[in-house]
Protein backbone atom coordinates (compact mmCIF):
# COMPACT_ATOMS: atom_id res chain seq x y z
CA UNK A 1 0.00 0.00 0.00
CA UNK A 2 0.97 2.88 -0.97
CA UNK A 3 -0.17 4.70 2.82
CA UNK A 4 2.46 3.66 4.42
CA UNK A 5 1.76 1.22 7.65
CA UNK A 6 0.22 3.70 9.99
CA UNK A 7 -2.32 4.53 7.16
CA UNK A 8 -1.33 7.99 7.59
CA UNK A 9 -3.62 10.85 6.36
CA UNK A 10 -3.63 12.57 3.62
CA UNK A 11 -1.64 9.95 1.75
CA UNK A 12 -4.68 7.13 3.31
CA UNK A 13 -7.53 9.86 2.54
CA UNK A 14 -6.71 11.29 -0.20
CA UNK A 15 -3.63 10.60 -2.26
CA UNK A 16 -3.61 7.24 -2.19
CA UNK A 17 -4.78 4.82 -5.53
CA UNK A 18 -5.05 1.15 -3.79
CA UNK A 19 -7.66 -0.49 -2.20
CA UNK A 20 -7.23 1.33 1.03
CA UNK A 21 -11.56 1.15 2.39
CA UNK A 22 -10.77 -3.10 2.12
CA UNK A 23 -7.73 -3.16 3.85
CA UNK A 24 -9.78 -0.96 6.71
CA UNK A 25 -12.33 -3.09 6.80
CA UNK A 26 -9.44 -5.82 7.34
CA UNK A 27 -7.42 -4.03 10.37
CA UNK A 28 -11.48 -3.28 11.98
CA UNK A 29 -11.68 -7.10 12.20
CA UNK A 30 -8.62 -8.22 13.18
CA UNK A 31 -9.10 -5.64 16.04
CA UNK A 32 -11.31 -7.08 17.51
CA UNK A 33 -9.23 -10.10 18.03
CA UNK A 34 -6.91 -7.94 19.86
CA UNK A 35 -9.92 -6.64 22.17
CA UNK A 36 -11.11 -9.87 23.39
CA UNK A 37 -7.47 -10.96 24.12
CA UNK A 38 -7.60 -8.12 26.42
CA UNK A 39 -10.80 -9.09 27.83
CA UNK A 40 -9.65 -12.61 28.32
CA UNK A 41 -6.69 -11.85 29.69
CA UNK A 42 -8.30 -9.11 32.21
CA UNK A 43 -11.08 -11.36 33.27
CA UNK A 44 -8.30 -14.49 33.92
CA UNK A 45 -6.63 -12.35 35.84
CA UNK A 46 -8.96 -11.45 38.14
CA UNK A 47 -11.02 -14.26 38.71
CA UNK A 48 -9.05 -17.50 37.96
CA UNK A 49 -5.86 -16.89 40.41
CA UNK A 50 -4.79 -19.22 42.26
CA UNK A 51 -5.51 -19.57 46.25
CA UNK A 52 -3.15 -17.31 47.64
CA UNK A 53 -2.16 -15.51 44.48
CA UNK A 54 -2.46 -11.92 46.00
CA UNK A 55 -2.18 -9.32 43.89
CA UNK A 56 1.06 -8.58 45.11
CA UNK A 57 2.45 -12.18 44.97
CA UNK A 58 0.98 -12.16 41.01
CA UNK A 59 4.65 -11.87 38.30
CA UNK A 60 5.84 -9.13 37.07
CA UNK A 61 5.16 -10.80 33.73
CA UNK A 62 1.44 -10.62 34.39
CA UNK A 63 1.14 -7.27 35.54
CA UNK A 64 3.04 -5.96 32.36
CA UNK A 65 0.11 -8.13 30.42
CA UNK A 66 -2.66 -7.18 32.47
CA UNK A 67 -1.66 -3.22 31.41
CA UNK A 68 -0.89 -4.75 27.97
CA UNK A 69 -4.52 -6.00 28.26
CA UNK A 70 -5.76 -1.95 29.54
CA UNK A 71 -4.57 -0.46 26.52
CA UNK A 72 -6.08 -2.90 24.13
CA UNK A 73 -8.83 -2.71 25.61
CA UNK A 74 -9.09 0.92 25.31
CA UNK A 75 -7.05 1.75 22.72
CA UNK A 76 -7.99 -0.62 19.63
CA UNK A 77 -11.36 1.04 19.65
CA UNK A 78 -10.14 4.64 18.84
CA UNK A 79 -7.76 2.80 16.60
CA UNK A 80 -10.86 1.16 14.52
CA UNK A 81 -12.69 4.05 14.79
CA UNK A 82 -10.06 5.92 13.46
CA UNK A 83 -9.61 3.90 10.29
CA UNK A 84 -13.41 3.99 9.90
CA UNK A 85 -13.54 7.62 9.70
CA UNK A 86 -10.68 7.31 7.27
CA UNK A 87 -12.92 4.92 5.06
CA UNK A 88 -15.96 7.42 5.51
CA UNK A 89 -13.55 10.52 4.14
CA UNK A 90 -12.83 8.11 1.09
CA UNK A 91 -15.82 7.28 0.62
CA UNK A 92 -18.38 10.10 1.48
CA UNK A 93 -15.43 13.17 1.06
CA UNK A 94 -16.64 14.07 4.41
CA UNK A 95 -14.14 16.86 5.72
CA UNK A 96 -12.66 15.06 8.56
CA UNK A 97 -8.72 15.02 8.02
CA UNK A 98 -9.31 16.75 4.58
CA UNK A 99 -8.05 20.51 4.78
CA UNK A 100 -9.91 21.49 2.05
CA UNK A 101 -13.12 20.36 3.31
CA UNK A 102 -12.10 21.84 6.77
CA UNK A 103 -10.67 19.01 8.08
CA UNK A 104 -7.00 18.45 10.01
CA UNK A 105 -4.70 15.33 8.65
CA UNK A 106 -2.72 15.88 12.12
CA UNK A 107 -5.60 15.01 13.63
CA UNK A 108 -5.01 10.92 12.29
CA UNK A 109 -1.97 11.13 14.81
CA UNK A 110 -3.08 12.28 17.48
CA UNK A 111 -5.98 9.64 17.64
CA UNK A 112 -3.28 6.60 16.39
CA UNK A 113 -1.92 4.75 19.93
CA UNK A 114 0.27 2.12 19.95
CA UNK A 115 1.09 -0.74 22.96
CA UNK A 116 3.28 -1.37 24.57
CA UNK A 117 3.94 -5.44 26.09
CA UNK A 118 7.87 -6.44 25.91
CA UNK A 119 8.69 -4.93 29.37
CA UNK A 120 6.60 -7.98 30.64
CA UNK A 121 8.50 -10.00 29.05
CA UNK A 122 12.02 -8.37 30.67
CA UNK A 123 10.96 -9.41 33.81
CA UNK A 124 9.93 -12.33 33.21
CA UNK A 125 12.97 -13.89 30.89
CA UNK A 126 15.89 -11.18 33.11
CA UNK A 127 13.99 -11.72 36.26
CA UNK A 128 16.01 -14.72 36.70
CA UNK A 129 19.21 -13.98 34.93
CA UNK A 130 21.39 -12.35 37.33
CA UNK A 131 22.57 -14.34 40.72
CA UNK A 132 23.23 -12.88 44.48
CA UNK A 133 26.47 -11.28 45.72
CA UNK A 134 26.93 -10.49 49.25
CA UNK A 135 22.79 -10.32 50.94
CA UNK A 136 21.42 -7.67 48.24
CA UNK A 137 18.72 -7.56 46.25
CA UNK A 138 19.42 -8.76 42.83
CA UNK A 139 17.47 -10.52 39.98
CA UNK A 140 16.92 -14.09 41.07
CA UNK A 141 18.75 -17.24 39.82
CA UNK A 142 19.68 -19.90 41.52
CA UNK A 143 23.53 -20.27 42.02
CA UNK A 144 23.88 -23.18 44.43
CA UNK A 145 27.06 -22.56 44.89
CA UNK A 146 26.38 -19.26 46.92
CA UNK A 147 23.00 -21.21 48.39
CA UNK A 148 25.78 -24.04 49.85
CA UNK A 149 27.83 -20.77 51.80
CA UNK A 150 24.55 -19.72 53.75
CA UNK A 151 23.77 -16.75 51.26
CA UNK A 152 19.82 -16.18 50.32
CA UNK A 153 18.19 -15.18 46.65
CA UNK A 154 15.90 -12.22 47.46
CA UNK A 155 13.75 -10.05 45.21
CA UNK A 156 13.82 -7.18 42.57
CA UNK A 157 13.97 -3.99 43.89
CA UNK A 158 10.95 -1.93 43.97
CA UNK A 159 9.12 -5.23 42.92
CA UNK A 160 5.69 -3.35 44.05
CA UNK A 161 6.72 -0.17 42.13
CA UNK A 162 7.34 -2.20 39.05
CA UNK A 163 4.27 -4.28 39.40
CA UNK A 164 2.34 -0.94 39.47
CA UNK A 165 4.88 0.89 36.63
CA UNK A 166 3.25 -0.48 33.73
CA UNK A 167 -0.45 0.46 34.79
CA UNK A 168 0.80 4.04 35.40
CA UNK A 169 2.39 3.79 32.01
CA UNK A 170 -0.78 2.45 30.43
CA UNK A 171 -3.07 5.69 31.52
CA UNK A 172 -0.36 8.01 30.72
CA UNK A 173 0.21 6.15 27.03
CA UNK A 174 -3.58 7.13 26.50
CA UNK A 175 -2.90 10.31 26.69
CA UNK A 176 0.10 10.44 24.49
CA UNK A 177 -1.87 10.96 20.88
CA UNK A 178 1.00 12.28 19.10
CA UNK A 179 4.18 14.48 19.71
CA UNK A 180 2.21 17.91 20.39
CA UNK A 181 1.11 17.00 23.45
CA UNK A 182 4.90 17.66 25.06
CA UNK A 183 3.89 17.27 28.83
CA UNK A 184 2.19 14.07 28.45
CA UNK A 185 5.32 12.49 26.90
CA UNK A 186 7.30 14.07 29.74
CA UNK A 187 4.62 12.49 32.56
CA UNK A 188 5.34 8.85 30.55
CA UNK A 189 9.13 9.34 30.89
CA UNK A 190 8.91 9.78 34.67
CA UNK A 191 7.63 5.62 35.21
CA UNK A 192 9.38 4.50 32.86
CA UNK A 193 12.21 6.42 34.34
CA UNK A 194 12.00 4.46 37.47
CA UNK A 195 11.45 1.21 36.32
CA UNK A 196 15.16 1.51 34.76
CA UNK A 197 16.43 2.67 38.08
CA UNK A 198 14.64 -0.04 39.13
CA UNK A 199 16.52 -2.67 36.98
CA UNK A 200 19.46 -1.21 37.07
CA UNK A 201 19.84 -1.17 41.27
CA UNK A 202 18.90 -4.49 40.60
CA UNK A 203 21.94 -5.59 38.70
CA UNK A 204 23.88 -3.47 41.12
CA UNK A 205 26.89 -5.56 42.48
CA UNK A 206 25.00 -8.45 40.84
CA UNK A 207 27.09 -11.81 39.78
CA UNK A 208 25.42 -12.15 36.58
CA UNK A 209 24.58 -15.18 34.69
CA UNK A 210 25.30 -14.56 31.32
CA UNK A 211 22.74 -16.33 29.85
CA UNK A 212 21.13 -15.23 26.70
CA UNK A 213 18.01 -15.08 27.89
CA UNK A 214 20.08 -11.91 30.83
CA UNK A 215 21.61 -11.05 27.34
CA UNK A 216 18.77 -10.03 25.42
CA UNK A 217 17.56 -8.10 28.73
CA UNK A 218 20.56 -6.07 29.13
CA UNK A 219 20.39 -5.28 25.58
CA UNK A 220 16.83 -4.07 26.48
CA UNK A 221 17.49 -1.96 29.15
CA UNK A 222 20.53 -0.47 26.95
CA UNK A 223 18.24 0.32 24.05
CA UNK A 224 15.29 1.49 25.90
CA UNK A 225 17.25 3.62 27.79
CA UNK A 226 18.49 5.44 24.42
CA UNK A 227 14.96 5.59 22.97
CA UNK A 228 12.96 6.99 25.98
CA UNK A 229 15.96 9.94 26.74
CA UNK A 230 15.59 10.81 23.08
CA UNK A 231 11.92 10.71 23.48
CA UNK A 232 12.44 13.41 25.89
CA UNK A 233 14.90 15.29 23.42
CA UNK A 234 11.66 15.39 20.79
CA UNK A 235 9.42 16.32 23.72
CA UNK A 236 11.45 19.32 24.11
CA UNK A 237 9.99 22.46 22.18
CA UNK A 238 12.64 23.97 20.55
CA UNK A 239 14.77 20.83 19.81
CA UNK A 240 11.78 19.11 18.62
CA UNK A 241 11.51 22.25 15.95
CA UNK A 242 15.06 21.28 15.09
CA UNK A 243 14.67 17.46 14.23
CA UNK A 244 10.84 16.67 13.73
CA UNK A 245 9.81 14.49 10.64
CA UNK A 246 13.88 13.84 10.58
CA UNK A 247 15.95 10.61 10.88
CA UNK A 248 16.32 11.30 14.40
CA UNK A 249 12.35 10.31 15.10
CA UNK A 250 13.17 7.48 13.11
CA UNK A 251 15.83 6.35 14.71
CA UNK A 252 13.59 7.33 18.46
CA UNK A 253 10.94 5.19 17.34
CA UNK A 254 12.81 2.07 16.44
CA UNK A 255 15.21 1.92 19.77
CA UNK A 256 11.59 1.86 21.50
CA UNK A 257 9.23 0.17 19.37
CA UNK A 258 12.12 -2.52 17.79
CA UNK A 259 14.78 -2.46 20.33
CA UNK A 260 12.86 -2.51 23.11
CA UNK A 261 9.92 -4.81 22.22
CA UNK A 262 12.01 -7.34 19.41
CA UNK A 263 14.66 -7.65 22.54
CA UNK A 264 12.40 -8.34 25.25
CA UNK A 265 10.22 -10.40 22.79
CA UNK A 266 13.88 -12.48 22.10
CA UNK A 267 14.72 -12.66 25.85
CA UNK A 268 10.97 -13.83 26.72
CA UNK A 269 11.29 -16.74 23.62
CA UNK A 270 14.57 -17.59 25.00
CA UNK A 271 13.50 -18.17 28.40
CA UNK A 272 10.28 -19.42 28.07
CA UNK A 273 11.20 -22.00 25.20
CA UNK A 274 12.38 -25.19 27.29
CA UNK A 275 9.05 -24.69 28.99
CA UNK A 276 7.11 -24.63 25.52
CA UNK A 277 9.02 -26.95 23.53
CA UNK A 278 10.68 -29.20 26.25
CA UNK A 279 13.89 -28.75 24.85
CA UNK A 280 17.04 -27.06 25.14
CA UNK A 281 18.66 -24.38 22.83
CA UNK A 282 22.25 -24.11 21.91
CA UNK A 283 23.76 -21.48 24.69
CA UNK A 284 26.60 -20.36 22.50
CA UNK A 285 24.98 -19.48 19.04
CA UNK A 286 21.87 -18.14 21.21
CA UNK A 287 24.25 -15.61 23.00
CA UNK A 288 26.09 -15.16 19.92
CA UNK A 289 23.53 -14.28 18.41
CA UNK A 290 22.01 -11.66 21.20
CA UNK A 291 25.23 -9.97 20.78
CA UNK A 292 25.33 -9.94 16.78
CA UNK A 293 21.48 -8.10 17.36
CA UNK A 294 22.55 -5.93 19.68
CA UNK A 295 25.72 -4.74 17.13
CA UNK A 296 23.52 -4.63 14.44
CA UNK A 297 21.02 -2.47 15.34
CA UNK A 298 23.20 0.16 16.83
CA UNK A 299 25.09 0.46 13.75
CA UNK A 300 21.91 0.35 12.11
CA UNK A 301 20.00 3.45 13.67
CA UNK A 302 22.25 5.57 15.56
CA UNK A 303 23.50 7.14 12.55
CA UNK A 304 20.46 8.20 12.02
CA UNK A 305 20.33 10.10 15.07
CA UNK A 306 23.17 12.53 13.50
CA UNK A 307 21.48 12.01 9.78
CA UNK A 308 18.21 13.53 11.49
CA UNK A 309 20.24 15.91 13.26
CA UNK A 310 21.95 17.54 10.69
CA UNK A 311 18.73 17.75 8.77
CA UNK A 312 17.86 14.67 6.51
CA UNK A 313 14.04 14.52 6.40
CA UNK A 314 12.34 10.95 6.69
CA UNK A 315 10.38 9.90 3.98
CA UNK A 316 12.54 10.50 1.65
CA UNK A 317 14.01 8.18 -0.92
CA UNK A 318 17.19 10.39 -2.15
CA UNK A 319 19.85 12.33 -0.09
CA UNK A 320 22.56 14.85 -0.42
CA UNK A 321 26.23 13.18 -1.03
CA UNK A 322 27.61 14.52 2.25
CA UNK A 323 24.88 11.71 3.85
CA UNK A 324 26.56 8.93 2.22
CA UNK A 325 28.82 7.64 5.03
CA UNK A 326 26.22 7.32 7.16
CA UNK A 327 23.52 6.01 5.10
CA UNK A 328 25.97 3.42 4.25
CA UNK A 329 26.82 2.52 7.55
CA UNK A 330 23.11 2.27 8.57
CA UNK A 331 22.55 -0.06 5.65
CA UNK A 332 25.62 -2.26 7.07
CA UNK A 333 24.51 -2.30 10.01
CA UNK A 334 20.77 -3.48 9.07
CA UNK A 335 22.91 -6.81 7.12
CA UNK A 336 24.45 -7.06 10.20
CA UNK A 337 20.99 -7.57 11.65
CA UNK A 338 19.30 -9.74 9.47
CA UNK A 339 21.90 -12.35 10.08
CA UNK A 340 21.18 -11.95 13.91
CA UNK A 341 17.90 -12.52 13.25
CA UNK A 342 18.15 -15.51 11.20
CA UNK A 343 20.65 -17.36 13.56
CA UNK A 344 17.39 -17.65 16.41
CA UNK A 345 15.11 -18.82 13.83
CA UNK A 346 17.95 -21.06 12.80
CA UNK A 347 19.16 -22.73 15.94
CA UNK A 348 15.57 -22.31 17.41
CA UNK A 349 13.65 -24.74 14.50
CA UNK A 350 17.01 -27.60 15.00
CA UNK A 351 16.51 -27.48 18.39
CA UNK A 352 13.12 -28.82 18.12
CA UNK A 353 14.40 -32.29 17.66
CA UNK A 354 17.95 -32.15 18.76
CA UNK A 355 17.76 -30.20 21.22
CA UNK A 356 19.00 -31.10 25.22
CA UNK A 357 15.80 -32.25 27.13
CA UNK A 358 15.13 -29.41 29.57
CA UNK A 359 13.52 -31.03 32.37
CA UNK A 360 11.23 -29.13 34.40
CA UNK A 361 12.90 -26.14 35.71
CA UNK A 362 16.45 -25.49 33.72
CA UNK A 363 16.52 -21.70 35.34
CA UNK A 364 15.97 -22.56 39.29
CA UNK A 365 13.08 -20.42 38.99
CA UNK A 366 10.54 -19.76 41.24
CA UNK A 367 7.09 -18.62 38.90
CA UNK A 368 4.61 -21.43 38.63
CA UNK A 369 4.58 -22.43 35.44
CA UNK A 370 8.41 -24.01 36.59
CA UNK A 371 6.25 -26.41 38.58
CA UNK A 372 4.90 -28.29 35.46
CA UNK A 373 6.71 -30.66 33.12
CA UNK A 374 7.99 -29.10 29.99
CA UNK A 375 6.60 -28.89 27.54
CA UNK A 376 3.55 -28.79 30.53
CA UNK A 377 0.00 -30.66 30.32
CA UNK A 378 -3.44 -29.82 29.27
CA UNK A 379 -4.63 -28.73 32.71
CA UNK A 380 -1.20 -27.50 34.00
CA UNK A 381 -1.59 -28.96 37.34
CA UNK A 382 -3.08 -32.64 38.38
CA UNK A 383 -4.44 -30.54 41.29
CA UNK A 384 -5.12 -26.42 42.16
CA UNK A 385 -1.88 -25.19 43.91
CA UNK A 386 -1.69 -23.32 46.68
CA UNK A 387 0.71 -20.06 46.63
CA UNK A 388 2.32 -19.37 49.79
CA UNK A 389 5.13 -16.82 48.26
CA UNK A 390 5.62 -14.26 45.61
CA UNK A 391 7.15 -15.33 42.55
CA UNK A 392 10.31 -13.92 43.60
CA UNK A 393 10.82 -14.76 47.11
CA UNK A 394 14.18 -16.57 47.06
CA UNK A 395 15.22 -16.16 50.63
CA UNK A 396 13.02 -18.83 51.68
CA UNK A 397 14.26 -21.38 49.89
CA UNK A 398 16.57 -24.31 51.66
CA UNK A 399 20.11 -24.52 51.42
CA UNK A 400 19.92 -27.95 50.92
CA UNK A 401 18.32 -27.92 48.05
CA UNK A 402 20.44 -29.33 44.94
CA UNK A 403 17.83 -28.73 42.16
CA UNK A 404 14.53 -27.50 41.60
CA UNK A 405 12.15 -30.06 40.32
CA UNK A 406 9.72 -28.50 42.78
CA UNK A 407 9.23 -25.28 44.01
CA UNK A 408 8.91 -24.12 47.80
CA UNK A 409 6.24 -21.45 47.12
CA UNK A 410 3.72 -24.16 46.43
CA UNK A 411 2.31 -26.64 49.28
Amino acid sequence: MDTGWTFYTPYSSIYSNTHVVLTVVGVFITGFSSILTGLNFIVTIHKMRAPGMTWFRLPLFIWAHYATSIIFILGTPVIAITLVLVALERIFHLGIFDPALGGDPVLFQHLFLVLLASRGLYHGSAGHGCRERAHRLFFAQTDLRLQRRGLRQPRHRGDRLLGLGPSHVCLRTVGLCGHDFFIVKFLVAIPSAIKVFNWTATLYKGSVSYDAPMLYALGFIGLFTIGGLTGLFLATLGIDVHVHDTYFVIAHFHYIMVGGSVMGYLGGIHFWWPKMTGRRYPEGWARLAALIIFIGFNLTFFPQFVLGYIGMPRRYHVYPPEFQVLNVMSTAGASILAVGYLLPLTYLIWSLRYGAVAGRNPWGARGLEWQTPSPPPTENFERTPIVTDGAYAYERILKRFTHWEAGPCLR
